[in-house]
């Protein structure tokens, strides 16, 4: 083989093996005690059903459900004012998100510790965190990778419209070999253990496919929505939607869903979805889970903060 061709195959699959697994377009779990974050995720996934003080359930069969009228939830409340008699219980929280999701798209920017975990050919991954800062307009992605130890330290930018649609990013040690690199945000490189690609990262893509998984849902019955006013998310306040569908059918794309919302920014922080066990009796199994952490809206971000060439930054021209 002409040497300068091995040369280059040789790259292209270290360039595989180190920044495979660097670039998600998702969130996920807090950060534990090495992150400086405490965990206080309520409720957890259980066997057990959770107390409840009232049930509505509709002529069709579904239902809702709040678990708990001692907690003050302005979010509850203003979303149930939403309600019609006799509809599927789904219609009240879309009708609540579409009107939030004009606030969520209204945001100049956001910063935020953003982890997730995602099931992958049937394996659950380790969890990421990143540090992230987004802008609407130009939509534009920075991500700073804090842990797993094997990708801390990689940054990542992405700009819509710029680049040719590429994203640029580096590796760290001996990884800055390759110095800053240019990449199809949907190649085999940036999506090797990432279910989304870098640009379906934030609220807006996350809203706006909770309310398209929730219009189709609402067409069927079999569908239960529990509300958990109080639940917390490292001491933030949140409403907790669940969602349930008792029984698998080709219609549904999970067991259990559950968005938190903070009741303070009225932003969904976390979203988490579970398949059905695999036996009788068993616990579901956690396929997706992206968290915001830390979150700080309308920071007043420049090009700079998406500029490869900023000095705070480290990426590096080979």
């Amino acid at each position: 083989m002409d040497p300068r061709r091995l040369r280059v195959a040789w790259m292209l699959g270290l360039v595989l093996m180190l920044f495979g697994p660097m670039v998600s377009g998702s969130l996920g779990q807090s950060p534990g005690p090495s992150g400086g974050e405490g965990q206080h995720f309520h409720p957890r996934p259980t066997r057990s059903t959770p107390q409840v003080v009232e049930e509505t359930e509709s002529a069709a069969g579904p239902k809702y459900r709040v678990a708990d009228h001692t907690a003050v939830s302005p979010i509850l409340t203003a979303l149930l004012s939403f309600a019609q008699p006799n509809e599927h219980p789904l219609m009240p929280a879309i009708r609540w998100a579409r009107r939030e999701l004009e606030n969520v798209r209204r945001l100049e920017d956001y910063s935020a510790i953003m982890v997730k975990r995602e099931r992958i050919n049937g394996q659950l991954s380790e969890e990421e965190c990143a540090f992230v800062k987004i802008r609407h307009r130009p939509f534009s992605v920075y991500m700073y990778f804090l842990r797993p130890a094997s990708i801390q330290g990689q940054e990542v930018i992405w700009i819509e419209g710029a680049n040719n649609g590429r994203m640029w990013a580096h590796g760290t040690g001996f990884k800055r070999i390759f110095g800053t690199v240019s990449l199809s945000p949907t190649s085999p490189i940036a999506m090797q253990n990432n279910r989304y690609p870098i640009t379906e990262i934030g609220l807006v893509k996350l809203v706006e496919r909770l309310i398209e998984v929730a219009e189709r849902d609402a067409q069927y019955g079999e569908c239960e929505v529990t509300y958990y006013p109080g639940a917390k998310i490292n001491d933030r306040s949140c409403l907790c939607i669940q969602v349930t569908h008792p029984v698998p059918r080709r219609n549904f794309m999970f067991h259990i869903a559950r968005v938190f919302i903070d009741e303070e920014l009225s932003l969904p922080i976390r979203y988490e979805s579970y398949d059905w066990p695999t036996e009788p009796g068993g616990p579901p199994l956690l396929q997706e889970q992206y968290t915001y952490l830390n979150l700080r809206i309308n920071n007043g971000f420049t090009d700079l903060d998406f500029d490869i060439k900023n000095p705070q930054y480290g990426f590096v021209s080979r």
